[in-house]
């Protein structure tokens, strides 16, 4: 073995996060290195959670490229929540494989020029890939895809658990299912590698063996008055979840263990409400309830973070699609300028005065009923999540904000005295 062959071989051994500071990744430290060599060398499953800001990915497209060449002829299976979390993760790695410092490695280990065979934003397969299984060295995929008659030497998950498995059961419980189904990927011989960040007890990272966790406290990755910067721009919850790797339960919330249901049909004929954002920092939502004869309010609800104006094709869909009523916005901030707008939409509204402080209004409505709230399961996770994360001092409150506005509507009628309507009252 000729100097330079060993001297690379070494490289790739003891120090390969060194071969990322020459791609442009000059944040990664020994403490990368530890969990690249991890990721390449051991015959073990891994679990690794990382805080967010950590890296974590960017490491591991460096494994996706380095054990492309290290290894070419095993297969790697690498799974994100969804087909376009995927294409970001591919695209980086294809990126570093074109560099002309893994063109160089390649030439010196193998006496040839690196060329891409497949190059897609879910596939990778160079000319080092001698095998006979007819597959590419790497494929990315959604962790919803199809997986049947497929398999990999590594199979590799990164953030397949997200907010959406925190504000839901059912999809805590798909999660779960897809990342079993995945065991039947592996090759035997072959190993798991599992990246990400725990949002619930029950989530699917409760599957996962051999766990690792590297708090923001324990990296050196962040200071400490960035630390406390990102402390005071977020709710605690969501800090100890994506930061210090604690399933959140903060037990100062007003609002937990959402229900839901899935039948549509149960919210037809109900209200609606807008909570709208014109400019700054908050975003519209719009809610929309209907209370059953047995006392259960069905509820469905969708945030976005952009002006009223740019939502409301959106609001008109949805409001056809569950075929509902009226729709109730305060008037107090512009001056009657959105029922206007929904006028000229041709929707039923109703605009009102608004005099009830936030916090006040959130705490009696919303709170008292939110046992009896069944959330269709199609309601946007963000707008669950702003309400579980919702606080006195909450910088978010639009969404329960207009659950509360709605649910006051819906419960503060006014009932009809038979009294009344026999003297003419009404």
């Amino acid at each position: 073995m000729n100097a330079d062959k060993k001297r690379i071989l070494d490289l790739l051994y003891d120090e390969p996060y060194l071969i990322g500071h020459w791609v442009g990744f000059k944040d990664l430290t020994t403490l990368h290195n530890e969990w690249l060599r991890s990721f390449l060398y051991s015959d073990d499953d891994q679990t690794l959670l990382a805080h967010r800001g950590s890296y974590k990915t960017t490491d591991l497209s460096l494994f996706l490229a380095l054990h492309t060449v290290i290894s070419p002829t095993e297969n790697v299976m690498f799974f994100r929540k969804t087909d376009d979390d995927v294409t970001e993760v591919i695209q980086q790695s294809q990126k570093i494989l074109r560099s002309g410092a893994l063109r160089d490695i390649v030439n010196t280990l193998y006496g040839t020029d690196l060329v891409f065979e497949r190059e897609t934003t879910s596939e990778i397969d160079t000319n080092l890939n001698t095998s006979t299984k007819g597959v590419p060295q790497v494929v990315g995929l959604g962790i919803g895809t199809s997986i049947t008659g497929k398999h990999a030497d590594i199979v590799v998950t990164d953030d397949i658990v997200n907010v959406k498995d925190r504000v839901s059961r059912a999809e805590r419980e798909k999660t779960k299912t897809q990342y079993m189904e995945l065991q039947n990927v592996k090759n035997r011989g072959g190993r798991f590698i599992n990246t990400g960040t725990p949002w619930h007890k029950d989530d699917a990272i409760s599957l996962m063996p051999n766990v690792k966790r590297y708090d923001c406290y324990s990296t050196g990755l962040i200071d400490r008055e960035t630390l406390e910067r990102l402390r005071n721009s977020m709710t605690d919850s969501l800090f100890a979840a994506n930061y210090e790797l604690k399933h959140i339960a903060d037990s100062d919330t007003m609002f937990k263990h959402p229900q839901f249901v899935s039948d549509p049909t149960l919210i037809y004929n109900g209200v609606a409400h807008i909570d709208a954002a014109y400019d700054g920092s908050d975003g519209t939502a719009f809610t929309v309830m209907k209370m059953l004869p047995d006392g259960r309010i069905i509820g469905f609800g969708k945030r976005w973070e952009k002006h009223v104006d740019d939502c409301l094709g959106e609001i008109k869909a949805l409001h056809t699609l569950y075929r509902a009523g009226t729709i109730e916005n305060e008037k107090n901030a512009d001056k009657g300028y959105l029922i206007k707008e929904l006028g000229n939409m041709g929707l039923p509204k109703h605009g009102y005065h608004e005099s009830m402080n936030k916090y006040i209004k959130i705490s009696t409505y919303l709170r008292k009923w939110w046992s009896r709230i069944w959330w269709l399961e199609d309601t946007d996770p963000e707008y669950i999540n702003e309400i579980l994360e919702y606080s006195e001092h909450a910088e978010h409150d639009d969404s329960p904000d207009s659950a509360a506005s709605l649910i006051r509507s819906i419960t503060d009628r006014p009932k009809l005295n038979r009294n009344s309507i026999l003297k003419g009252g009404l």
